[in-house]
């Protein structure tokens, strides 16, 4: 508004007059505005020189778009800003013209130069609204500069700009198929992608232009099943759905030999009617299928069961379409005995909404008809609410129904009971269906199904007798003899029911049956005859057949019956009537004309006729794919892709190998493991692992560094390649030089004189040791033979010589554990030199000063270690007022919660002021967001007056400042409270070198900039007075949140320098840690500048998160 205004004053108008500008604009309303003025306003706000005024003209117009409204006229003045400098306006322009520049190819097409710059734009955004613009401009001509950018596209540093590049091929494929050898090379270039953004979208782009390359995935394909579990929701639908077809023609059928013996026993059961030959063939057959059988047992490709253990997982999503992908998948690639997990998983998609219960039923009645028995559980879920639309109701049915059999047919038959009193009258009528199957799949019940049919004969409601005749019709068809009764019931009813099909039904039966009721059946046709004029056509043609058959079995009394209804057909209006009154007349009335046909009158209309079989509409669906649209319809839909049968014999799986370059292979898990722990021993010098060396080194000189650096990377090059029991020694030898150092410690510092000679000349030594290392270690890297072992042992071993000699002179006090607080002073103040300060001995100093600050650097780490409870802060969560003399206080104890790693410990201090006893207390009722969980303290039985009892509770905050709601009970109240955890407590420190904290915080900004992943959120903001030092920053800065300081790796940064010496830079705190729930890193820096400045740096993957702590930590430091 306020820019709206802005242009009125510029262009001399008056804001008073109500705005007038927005007149015309069809978003606000204007219906009959005049064509010739339609979005003046806004052409002129896009003219203006105003960046301010052409983003608010491009919000109006994107908003219009968004509600339908038609904004093609405004294209030639947004297309003349797509060259705007403001990246917000360009952002706008772009969305504009990926949706009109398709209608406005020719204007679209003079700004292609434009779109080509955008495509070396910096910013990542741009460049990739620029190649989905081109892409979206759909002329032949411009294919060579479309296929440009994608290529280009798809070697871009941004993995945003890359998945742009998999959207647009796809479009170019659709406007010229001719591309598509060179698509191909690009989809084979991103499927090589070890990003998550970008893997969903190019299988996306590789199933729509090459599905039949199925060697492009063989390389990928255990990528593919590892990073499934990160990608976004859509993307792993699509690889779920892609993965599935490679399965079924990479593996073979894990249920193969269960299959075979099944399609034995059936085919032995159904041909024993036959003669005897066919039942010895398949006898053989069955027994050539065991011994097969027993010959090749099956064995699981580990690929095979690699992509079912990384699926499984996504049972849990959130996603609807996800589990539905995957449960898809367990049912065509899973062995019989695991498909039963999904179960579970589509059950709970029942409780989602009423679209997605009717998909998932679908596919659930589908599954039932095969595999029954993991559905059988969850047979309640699938009872019928009264709320559920009616295409949900007759699915479930459809599910009970499969789901029958001897066991719970009772119940299953109670429950219809309740249906057919529904006043649903589609429903009602598929229940009685459902009723019908039941009975002719489960031969006990039937007699209770037709008495309970004919018992609805008398309902009031005409539909509910109506399907009811429909169904025992084809019920009695199996055992007609024994029910004449029903038969003669049913004949009475013609009278009442006028529904067309139920007649129908009833003149069928007694024609088909007319030998059991032969004083009944002339009478109905009497009747018939009357009505047949005004009956419905299904109606007279069953007429006519009764009249037939009737005339052939009791000629003397329809006779004259049988001709006048004859001569009423025979002048119908419906053609149909006629022709069959016609074709019967010559039939069964024998005349001169009528041909050889006659004689088999009988045999024609009386012949024997098969019961009908009830079968599910669902028995032959699950040739689609289950979840596919073709499944949905039950027909084969554009785009959709046959799923393969089954190889006969197994392909090769070397195929998905892949080459491991030499230096990145390790022989087992365990090694890395082991690798892990002694890196920060055997390269202390590189500064990447451990800063102890790096701190020594440098203070000592720098040629010191360089060779100790290097002599630390051949450490770590060699080690790669060592075995088990080298470490294993080694680490013996680590702990007795470990007792050694504490007990030469404890010399008295009087001897550092005599020391510190020694010290040198060991330090000369380590110099010209590691140089030699280095030497050594190029010949070891080179021949890449197992004397690398030995070598990297002795190397080992001089390093941990020179450490030792350079620990030796540093006076640590010895009741250092006891005095935790004066050491925590000494690791940020600087330490006091003696008076008399000889050149020679001013090194040892700074080094005591640094393994002064090494050694606490752990206690640093972990703040929890050295503080209660009793030191962070406590929050109320019951006053005693409101709790009736029960008082709760709890705090953030930032120690682990044993039970639950992702969890939050919250430590409650319950205090009893009142007189009478508090018993029973526990937590009901707990209200959480999704996500969130809970593990609830041990119930405390009895709180006596003036008493108090301490009780620690896991919160999973699911990395979110959600309040946990719960009610707090005693033995006679409840009380509704809340914990809301401040953000700093959704943390736990991480130990980290400062090298590991810059590239941390580098590469991933590098990699993965500012859209997603790492966020960098900078403050700049002036200290407290009392917060100029050291100790006092890194001691509110660990207080606000649970971050673990890094120690500096330099003295440049950290270590201070003595007067002779110039000033050092301000130093730089950094602090580590990772959110409890996700693990996701957290990088906090802040550095001091002069005079009380400071800048202040987060880096996080939760963007919320990382906002909260900015404001958190400012508001420590300035306070």
């Amino acid at each position: 508004m306020s820019a709206s205004s802005a242009f009125n004053d510029e262009k001399g108008g008056s804001s008073s007059v109500g705005e007038p500008e927005y007149g015309h604009d069809p978003a606000s309303g204007g219906i009959f505005s005049s064509d010739y003025k339609r979005h003046d306003d806004l052409k002129e706000m896009l003219d203006s020189n105003k960046d301010s005024l052409k983003l608010e003209a491009m919000k109006r117009i994107v908003a219009m778009i968004a509600r339908g409204k038609n904004a093609s006229d405004l294209f030639p003045a947004v297309v003349k800003n797509v060259a705007c400098k403001n990246i917000e306006v360009k952002k706008l322009v772009y969305v504009y013209l990926v949706r009109y520049a398709e209608e406005q190819q020719d204007l679209a097409l003079l700004s292609i130069s434009t779109f080509q710059r955008g495509l070396k734009d910096p910013n990542q955004l741009i460049r990739a609204s620029a190649l989905r613009v081109l892409s979206s401009i759909r002329v032949t001509i411009i294919v060579p500069i479309m296929m440009l950018a994608i290529k280009e596209a798809a070697s871009d540093m941004s993995p945003y700009v890359r998945k742009t590049a998999a959207h647009a091929i796809p479009k170019l494929y659709s406007l010229d198929p001719e591309q598509k050898d060179q698509l191909i090379e690009v989809i084979e270039k991103l499927l090589a992608d070890k990003t998550t953004l970008v893997a969903g979208s190019v299988v996306m782009a590789f199933e729509e232009v090459c599905p039949e390359r199925i060697d492009l995935i063989h390389k990928n394909y255990r990528k593919l099943c590892n990073l499934l579990i990160d990608v976004e929701e859509w993307g792993q639908v699509v690889i779920i759905n892609m993965l599935t077809r490679y399965a079924r023609t990479q593996f073979l059928n894990p249920n193969i030999n269960e299959s075979l013996l099944e399609e034995g026993g059936e085919k032995t059961f159904y041909g024993s009617d036959d003669d005897e030959d066919e039942d010895e063939e398949e006898k053989e057959k069955k027994a050539e299928a065991a011994a097969m059988a027993k010959r090749k047992p099956y064995v699981m490709d580990p690929d095979h069961r690699l992509l079912l253990r990384n699926t499984k997982p996504l049972l849990q999503s959130r996603n609807a379409a996800v589990v539905m992908a995957v449960a898809q998948l367990y049912f065509h690639l899973a062995p019989k005995a695991e498909v039963g997990v999904i179960a579970k998983a589509l059950v709970r998609l029942l409780r989602s909404h009423s679209e997605v219960q009717y998909v998932v039923l679908q596919n659930v009645a589908t599954m039932t008809i095969k595999r029954r028995g993991m559905f059988e559980p969850y047979l309640k879920s699938f009872y019928i609410r009264s709320t559920d639309p009616t295409q949900i109701k007759i699915l479930k049915l459809e599910v009970l129904t499969n789901l029958a059999n001897e066991t719970n047919i009772s119940t299953i038959l109670r429950e219809f009971q309740t249906y057919i009193k529904s006043m649903d009258k589609d429903f009602v009528a598929a229940t009685i269906q459902a009723i019908g199957r039941c009975a002719t799949n489960i031969g006990e019940v039937r007699d209770t199904c037709l008495n309970g049919l004919v018992q609805l004969l008398s309902n009031r409601d005409e539909l509910v007798v109506a399907e009811s005749v429909v169904v025992i019709k084809k019920l009695l068809q199996m055992q007609p003899e024994k029910h004449s009764d029903i038969i003669k019931h049913m004949a009475k009813l013609t009278d009442n029911i006028q529904v067309p099909m139920a007649r129908a039904s009833i003149l069928w039966l007694i024609g088909e049956y007319c030998e059991h009721v032969p004083k009944i059946a002339p009478d109905v046709l009497r009747k018939m005859a009357k009505s047949f004029t005004n009956e419905e056509d299904i109606v007279k043609l069953q007429i006519l057949n009764l009249a037939a058959k009737l005339y052939l079995t009791n000629s003397k009394q329809t006779k004259l019956l049988t001709q006048y209804v004859l001569n009423l057909a025979k002048y119908d209006q419906n053609y149909d009537i006629r022709d069959r009154a016609r074709f019967i007349r010559q039939l069964i009335v024998p005349t001169e004309k009528s041909g050889a046909l006659s004689k088999y009158a009988k045999k024609l209309f009386l012949a024997l006729k098969p019961a009908p079989v009830l079968e599910s509409p669902f028995k032959d669906r699950d040739h689609f794919q289950l979840g596919s649209l073709s499944h949905l319809l039950n027909a084969k839909a554009g785009g959709y892709q046959e799923l393969p049968d089954w190889p006969e014999a197994a392909p090769d799986p070397s195929v998905r190998n892949v080459e491991v370059p030499e230096w990145t292979k390790c022989s087992s898990r365990e090694k890395r493991k082991e690798k892990k722990v002694e890196k920060p021993f055997y390269s202390d010098s590189e500064g990447e692992s451990g800063p102890t060396e790096s701190a020594d080194s440098e203070s000592y000189s720098s040629s010191g560094s360089e060779s100790g650096s290097r002599s630390g990377e051949s450490g770590s090059g060699s080690e790669s390649e060592e075995s088990e029991e080298p470490s294993e020694s080694e680490e013996e030898e680590d702990n007795k030089e470990k007792k050694k150092k504490k007990i030469e410690f404890k010399k008295p510092v009087q001897e550092s004189e005599s020391e510190e000679e020694e010290r040198k000349s060991k330090q000369r030594k380590s110099d010209s040791e590691s140089e030699s290392d280095e030497d050594d270690e190029s010949d070891s890297e080179s021949s890449q033979s197992e004397s690398e072992d030995s070598e990297s042992e002795v190397e080992a071993r001089k390093k941990k010589k020179t450490a030792e000699s350079k620990a030796n002179p540093k006076p640590v006090k010895k009741d250092s554990k006891k005095e935790m607080s004066l050491l925590d002073l000494d690791d940020f103040e600087p330490a006091p030199s003696p008076q008399v300060t000889p050149v020679s001995s001013f090194l040892s100093n700074s080094l005591v000063t640094d393994l002064e600050g090494l050694s606490l650097s752990d206690s640093v780490l972990s703040p929890m270690a050295i503080s209660p409870c009793s030191a962070q802060k406590s929050y109320e969560l019951l006053h005693r007022i409101t709790g009736e003399g029960l008082s709760v206080e709890y705090c953030f104890s930032r120690q682990p919660f044993g039970a639950d790693a992702n969890m939050v410990a919250v430590q409650m201090q319950f205090s009893n002021s009142a007189t009478a006893d508090a018993k029973n207390l526990h937590i009901e009722d707990v209200k959480l967001q999704s996500g969130m969980r809970v593990k609830e303290f041990p119930e405390i039985d009895l709180l006596p007056p003036g008493e108090s009892a301490t009780a620690v509770m896991g919160i999973d905050f699911c990395d979110s400042t959600q309040a946990a709601n719960f009610q707090l009970c005693t033995h006679t109240r409840k009380f509704f409270v809340s914990i809301q955890p401040p953000v700093g407590e959704l943390m736990k420190p991480v130990f980290m070198t400062e090298n590991e904290f810059k590239k941390e915080q580098e590469t991933l900004l590098q990699r993965l900039g500012q859209l997603m992943g790492m966020n960098e959120i900078t403050e700049k903001l002036t200290l407290d007075g009392k917060c100029r030092n050291e100790h006092t920053i890194v001691q509110r800065v660990t207080a606000a949140a649970n971050l673990s300081r890094v120690p500096c790796g330099s003295d440049k940064e950290c270590s201070p320098l003595p007067p002779a010496l110039p000033l050092p830079p301000p130093p730089v705190h950094r602090f580590a840690g990772r959110t409890v729930t996700s693990g996701s890193l957290v990088l906090v820096t802040v550095a001091t500048k002069e005079e009380g400045g400071a800048q202040l740096t987060v880096n996080c993957e939760k963007m919320v998160i990382g906002t909260m702590l900015v404001k958190d930590i400012l508001l420590a430091l300035t306070q």
